[in-house]
């Protein structure tokens, strides 16, 4: 392996036209197999495709990685199971329809890729993490490196999380609930979803004893089905008919200023969370994430020097 000078090899966005160019074949790619196919199209050398970044990853898997994540989430690819990718018709067509190439505006402009958009910090959306000519302080960098990588895998476990059967997201909901620490002693959480499960699909201990409890309502919403007043007035009214004083209604997608200002103003206190706010949890408690690298950032001990 070498930690030479950047070579002249395309960011990742300029795997997106080269990817696509190998799926059209309508084979179904393996991860490394599709990984090797572009970089021959691309004509990258044995050192280009031998170039690591600091953390040791190679350099060109680390770009080929951003592009497929974003041609997924742009559904111009897809993904039949883990590894493995193929090209769907609208990935096809825009293809066809750009023969110059496929840039990174265009791609964030597509409806699919907004559906997924995670928001970004000013910092983090002025630095490319991977842009060698990035001019801000190194700490910045880093911050702001994290601060993205976070942002997309908060917009991919929302569209993993509206991929799965409702059932899935009421029992993701309990285990983000209990990773935040509730549960009581026993970490007891209940998933009671389903046919008559009377507007409320899980119950969580809130203290130690179980002697209060928590009641969660959740809903696998798509991005812009905002949830509205009357579904939180139900929930309320679900809560009374099991005796209880509070509960958590969370969301895949957003609720309305009217469904917020509702739970503000009444008796019974219910929490709402959004999808840009379950993602983040997951993230912050380790839900449905894996840690995948720890960085030190060391400075001059200036005790030591006096």
């Amino acid at each position: 392996m070498t930690t030479a000078p950047v070579s002249s090899m395309p960011l990742w966005h300029g795997f997106l036209s080269p990817v696509l160019t190998v799926l059209s074949d309508g084979s179904v790619w393996k991860k490394r197999e599709l990984q090797e196919a572009v970089f021959d199209h691309l004509g990258l050398t044995a050192e280009q495709r031998a170039e690591v970044l600091p953390s040791g990853q190679r350099r060109a898997d680390n770009r080929i990685g951003w592009a497929l994540s974003g041609l997924n989430r742009a559904e111009l690819v897809s993904k039949p199971a883990r590894a493995i990718f193929t090209i769907t018709e609208a990935g096809r067509a825009i293809h066809a329809s750009h023969p110059d190439g496929l840039d990174e505006k265009t791609l964030k402009s597509l409806p699919a890729y907004q559906d997924y958009v995670p928001a970004k910090t000013d910092t983090a959306a002025a630095i490319d993490a991977d842009d060698p000519a990035a001019t801000s302080a190194p700490l910045e960098q880093i911050e702001a490196g994290v601060t993205r990588l976070h942002a997309d895998v908060a917009a991919e476990l929302l569209k993993r999380l509206r991929d799965q059967h409702p059932d899935f997201l009421e029992q993701s909901v309990l285990d983000v609930l209990v990773a935040m620490g509730y549960g009581g002693a026993e970490q007891q959480a209940a998933r009671i979803g389903g046919s008559g499960d009377g507007g409320v699909d899980g119950v969580i201990d809130q203290d130690p004893l179980g002697l209060d409890r928590i009641y969660v309502q959740a809903k696998r919403y798509a991005q812009g089905n905002t949830v509205h007043r009357p579904a939180i007035q139900e929930f309320v009214g679900a809560l009374h008919g099991v005796g209880a004083s509070r509960g958590v209604f969370i969301t895949t997608s957003s609720f309305s200023q009217g469904a917020l200002d509702y739970a503000n103003s009444i008796g019974t206190r219910v929490i709402l969370i959004d999808g840009s706010r379950l993602a983040s949890l997951m993230i912050k408690y380790g839900v449905g994430v894996q840690r995948r690298k720890v960085f030190t950032v060391v400075e001059v001990d200036e005790d030591y020097f006096e």
